[in-house]
């Protein structure tokens, strides 16, 4: 009995096949790369202009102004390190891209301020499932010096259990008090105060996600980076 010969199964259509889908891969991998250093940049970033208010905010910080030069965007600290989880978090932000085109009207200052919360807990949430693995693409634990006393025995000795953003938040965009003590009241009136609104007002407009037209203000309105006048009322620090 006389074996089949390769030749037999690697015919001409399955070897095409073979090269096609080997040449089809790498060209989707290369893809999926730039796609992914396309939407993880700034510009691609504020193309919403929901997302301006965050961006005035950022450049205002020391991840945008480092002494050093360093600058870190949008993509280094809200984007996954490799390809395979970039493209998961881009994928899973499309979410966020119905809400700004179905969703309440972020682009209202207003609005935007008093959803600032959510996001700030979503994004500290996300930096907690993941170890704050972005903030050490640049921060190495062990060689934090610092400038205070013991901030090298802190950042050795006492961490365990703890990530980085547990300790450090409202580094770069308008401060938001941790979950644990944030007060929606005194954050609505806050923003009644910040922008004249009727007290009140501002649990409506959460409710309904927008104003009517020709009652929102001008976009340079908002606050850049919460020194806000309610915010002592938040329960942040002025």
């Amino acid at each position: 009995m006389t074996e089949p010969r390769a030749s037999a199964f690697i015919t001409r259509n399955v070897l095409f096949a073979l090269v096609g889908g080997g040449l089809g891969g790498i060209l989707f991998m290369f893809f999926l790369i730039e796609f992914d250093h396309f939407t993880s940049t700034n510009q691609f970033c504020t193309t919403c202009h929901s997302m301006t208010f965050a961006e005035t905010s950022y450049q205002q910080s020391v991840h945008y102004n480092s002494p050093s030069g360093v600058r870190a965007s949008c993509g280094d600290c809200h984007v996954s390190e490799g390809i395979i989880m970039a493209t998961y978090d881009h994928a899973v932000g499309i979410k966020d891209l119905f809400k700004q085109l179905f969703g309440a009207d972020y682009n209202d200052p207003v609005i935007n301020l008093l959803h600032l919360p959510d996001a700030a807990f979503a994004s500290r949430d996300w930096f907690r499932r993941r170890d704050s693995a972005t903030c050490r693409r640049c921060h190495l634990q062990e060689a934090i010096q610092g400038t205070r006393v013991h901030t090298a025995a802190i950042h050795q000795e006492e961490t365990d259990g703890k990530s980085c953003v547990d300790c450090h938040f409202n580094l770069v965009h308008r401060p938001v008090p941790e979950r644990s003590t944030f007060k929606r009241e005194a954050w609505n009136a806050m923003v009644e105060q910040e922008f004249g609104l009727e007290p009140g007002s501002a649990e409506q407009l959460l409710a309904a996600g927008r104003r009517p037209a020709g009652e929102r203000p001008p976009a340079a309105a908002a606050p850049a980076h919460g020194v806000g006048n309610g915010q002592q009322q938040a329960g942040l620090e002025p």
